[in-house]
């Protein structure tokens, strides 16, 4: 049954987001690259290597930006091994599996301009150096000036390969990351790898990795405010690296109770230092469930395959990736739009296989559930951002997976406006697990129409020859008076309205 009416009411714009706050992520991990996006013998494989089908689901979302190599995996991984006609093969010390390096800087992207994206190259600050970093931009980005742009013409690319967005390495800050720095340390190697990477190409916009940390962070800008543009942050709620411990759907929503705190202090650190307008943030990772690797970054790791390889074929369990994974991915979506003045970019992590929302197989692909968010988001909301809040909107306790409880708004709203047409996309999410919910919208005699991701329950997944999650778009219908629906438990909706 439907609980009692609340409404929406809406004030002046926030302002207009970046449409790269639907960026995603691939990293050398698993099947997210080799039998992933890049499978040369597959018989869906292009001429470059690529998976057609992988493509086509690809531009269905209209990425606008892809970050790649990694990732952990970038701290070990030395780009010139992986260009030219010669490519070495080497040890990946954070996964610890061989990578042929067939797939490399000019395959990547190959297939950036083949999806219409912009990349975003993540270099090496573990175990690389700002001379290897900036050779790299020089190798992507100079028409033929030096060493490594004639490189780049010898390899059969005469055209520059114009990279505008780069980050100095990954996660730096943590034990778990090859090549771990100190705050102190941290800051050296920005500034003379910010420097250097100018130095070929003053146009290029640089980020470096940040913490929701005050001692971090105030070393990071202090020293390296006017050499970056961005900072960078990650954020796994559900973290299951050791054990494949999946948090339940009404855990999953405890999560959302505070997605915006991290952005919050770091936007507070910014303005408390006069650079929130020179550097925004860029969420360059995240994603709900946290990815599994038992036995790799820990002091016993596993010595046999079965202790610390096999276990990542649990990523890939279709049946785990459920409306809990859709709801709070479109909740933090919202929770970017709210905050698009000072967050400029946001990559989902992977967008192919592990935790992605692509899953490949032999025979094609499967679209889990939060594929079809970011399908309903990309292509159904609009590009500015409106203050909205909800008055009559009730809250959940929802039991926390570490313990205690937390309390919860029900509905998570956000209202859009298509600045071409004019037309209003509202945002409506029903985190409630069993119950529908009415909304009435602030607008009258309007013709709107209802587009909705959900399942039969918060269970529901997609696998081969199944589909428990989809995206369904509702007739237009013409309002007498205000426009007042009913939302499904649940439930991931947009409401579309015409000016």
């Amino acid at each position: 049954m439907s609980k009692p009416a609340c409404s929406l009411k809406t004030g002046r714009p926030v302002g207009v987001r970046s449409p790269m706050l639907y960026g995603h992520f691939i990293e050398h991990f698993h099947r997210q690259i080799y039998g992933g996006v890049y499978d040369p013998a597959h018989p869906l494989a292009d001429e470059d290597g690529l998976r057609t089908d992988v493509l086509a689901a690809m531009r269905r979302l209209k990425v606008p930006i892809l970050r790649w190599p990694g990732g952990c995996f970038v701290s070990s991984y030395h780009w010139k091994k992986a260009v030219g006609k010669h490519r070495t093969p080497a040890f990946d010390k954070a996964w610890r599996v061989e990578d042929p390096n067939t797939f490399g800087t000019d395959e990547y992207v190959t297939l950036c301009k083949k999806i219409g994206c912009e990349p975003y190259i993540c270099t090496n600050a573990g175990t690389g150096t700002a001379e290897e970093m900036s050779d790299w931009v020089e190798y992507c980005n100079l028409a033929s000036e030096g060493e490594f742009a004639k490189w780049r013409i010898e390899n059969g690319y005469p055209e520059p390969h114009g990279v505008h967005y780069w980050s100095i390495g990954n996660e730096n800050y943590g034990a778990w990351e090859l090549g771990a720095k100190d705050a102190a340390e941290w800051g050296r190697l920005v500034v003379e790898s910010a420097k250097l990477m100018k130095h070929v190409d003053p146009t290029a916009e640089l980020s470096a990795a940040a913490l929701a940390d005050l001692d971090w962070n105030v070393n990071l800008l202090k020293h390296c405010g006017p050499y970056i543009d961005w900072i960078s942050i990650h954020s796994y709620w559900n973290l299951m690296p050791q054990e494949n411990d999946f948090a339940t759907y009404e855990e999953s929503m405890a999560y959302t109770e505070d997605l915006d705190r991290d952005i919050r202090k770091v936007k507070g650190l910014l303005m408390a230092m006069g650079l929130e307008k020179s550097i925004k943030i860029a969420y360059d990772e995240w994603n709900l469930r946290g990815w599994h690797h038992p036995n790799v970054h820990t002091i016993r790791q596993g010595v046999t395959p079965e202790e610390y390889l096999t276990p990542r074929d649990k990523n890939d369990i279709n049946k785990d990736y459920t409306m809990a994974d859709a709801v709070f991915t479109a909740c933090f979506l919202n929770t970017l739009n709210r905050n698009c003045d000072i967050v400029g970019m946001a990559n989902f992590a992977p967008i192919v296989n592990t935790r992605g929302c692509i899953y490949t197989h032999e025979g094609g692909i499967v679209l889990r559930s939060t594929y079809h968010v970011f399908d309903l988001y990309v292509n159904h909301m609009g590009d500015q951002v409106l203050e909205s809040w909800a008055e009559g909107g009730q809250t959940l306790t929802m039991p926390r997976k570490a313990g205690g409880e937390a309390q919860v708004e029900e509905l998570d709203m956000l209202v859009t406006r298509h600045q071409d047409s004019g037309m209003y996309a509202i945002s409506i999410i029903n985190k409630n697990p069993a119950e529908s919910r009415t909304i009435t919208l602030p607008f009258a005699d309007k013709d709107y129409r209802i587009l909705t991701v959900n399942g039969d329950s918060t269970e529901s997944y997609n696998d081969v020859n199944i589909t428990g999650v989809t995206l369904t778009e509702g007739p237009w219908q013409s309002a007498k008076g205000s426009i007042s629906i009913e939302v499904a438990p649940h439930s991931v909706n947009v409401v579309q309205i015409k000016p």
